[in-house]
């Protein structure tokens, strides 16, 4: 696209060696964070400010706005980043949203969950990739659950955050993915995709991704409904549109609803000759006219999920996976001699398996036999402990 890269993170040079430009900023003051990169565009003007994940969203749509460049408003980008001031607000604006609870740490739980229907899930207010998400289905499993998930998010930089967890009515039913994106406030489709394996807990680890999604057309138009809704509650008016939602018999349940794209490797799922996500999103943010082609094929991910924590010693069997019809790509992120670090305590995969085939049952079943046929050795991971 013609465009140099700068990347503003918390390390002293460029996350990325091909790009030698970078910006360090402190993330924990955003006043700060803020004026060094009002100061870096003084030097050579941006085109476009984009946040990379949750975290960086909003301070991203402060920037935009100083530089007069394409935003959300921040305040909106807030809401999507933490899940409780979320919930609150979706609710206030009547979009379908499960029941909460928002549980105080540094006071008695007993009294704080009388009105908590079994089951229910419990989450940290902002960490992703469903990191310190746990189901419980009585008391006993409640206050274990909460005793794991303070272990968790005890070095949180934000108290608040550190002090509180929001609590949930589990909602039966499938779930599926929904991307999109906002264009001068009107919400365009991408995809919705399907996850085929069941999300039911204790932990909420996702497998695979695949679309198009074989839900009726009724449905999906609800599905659509209930995020447009849920982005005309924020505020949110430009950019990529990341959705997560459960679906039963009453309704389409907004669980997520973030301004950014779908995260880690999945996006390469929607790759075509004359499309990238990264593009569309770095167009919608100089405020230029985007276009989305129709996907020709049916196409999924899977995120390759932790059985055994451990430090990684090999993979074995990628060459046979590789060679199973329909797969086009396997990428193993994690490398030799890493610590693989299930959930709820972890919060990456160690790769991902990239699929197309005329059909979803076709995608589904080829990333099921090829990851059948990997084998993650795994040795036990030493830890000193200080006396």
């Amino acid at each position: 696209m013609g465009l140099a890269v700068q990347i503003a993170s918390r390390g002293e040079h460029s996350l990325i060696s091909e790009v030698h430009a970078g910006l360090h900023v402190d993330f924990e003051n955003p006043h700060g964070a803020l004026a060094d990169i009002l100061q870096e565009a003084a030097k050579t003007p941006f085109a476009a400010v984009l946040g990379s994940d949750d975290s960086t969203v909003e301070l991203a749509a402060y920037a935009a706005a100083r530089l007069g460049l394409p935003h959300n408003p921040p305040a909106a980008a807030r809401l999507t980043r933490r899940k409780d001031l979320a919930r609150a607000h979706l609710t206030r604006y009547g979009c379908t949203v499960p029941r909460h609870w928002l549980i105080k740490l540094e006071q008695p739980l007993d009294s704080q969950i009388t009105d908590i229907r079994w089951p229910c899930v419990i989450k940290p207010l902002n960490l992703s990739a469903s990191r310190g998400v746990i189901r419980a289905n009585d008391r006993a499993e409640f206050y274990a659950a909460v005793a794991r998930i303070r272990k968790i998010i005890i070095h949180s930089v934000d108290e608040f955050e550190q002090q509180h967890l929001l609590v949930e009515e589990y909602i039966e039913g499938v779930e599926v993915a929904y991307e999109g994106y906002l264009h001068d406030g009107e919400l365009t489709t991408l995809t919705i995709f399907d996850k085929p394996d069941p999300l039911t807990g204790p932990f909420f680890e996702e497998t695979i991704y695949v679309t198009p999604s074989q839900l009726p057309e009724a449905t999906q138009d609800k599905i659509i409904l209930r995020v447009t809704e849920a982005c005309q509650a924020y505020g949110l008016t430009t950019g990529p549109v990341h959705a997560e939602l459960r679906i039963n018999e009453e309704d389409a349940w907004i669980l997520e609803v973030a301004c950014r794209t779908l995260g880690g490797d999945c996006a390469r799922s929607l790759d075509q000759d004359d499309f990238n996500l990264e593009e569309l999103t770095l167009a919608l943010a100089m405020g230029e006219t985007v276009r989305t082609p129709p996907w020709k094929d049916a196409r999924g991910v899977m995120m390759i999920p932790i059985k055994q924590a451990g430090v990684l010693r090999r993979v074995e069997g990628l060459g046979a996976a590789q060679k199973v019809e329909h797969i086009e790509n396997i990428d193993i992120i994690i490398r030799e001699g890493h610590e693989l670090i299930p959930l709820p305590e972890g919060n990456q995969y160690p790769g991902y398996i990239f699929a197309r085939a005329k059909t979803p049952d076709e995608v589904i079943a080829a990333l099921r036999n090829a990851y059948a046929k990997l084998n993650f050795v795994v040795a036990p991971a030493i830890r000193l402990h200080q006396q």
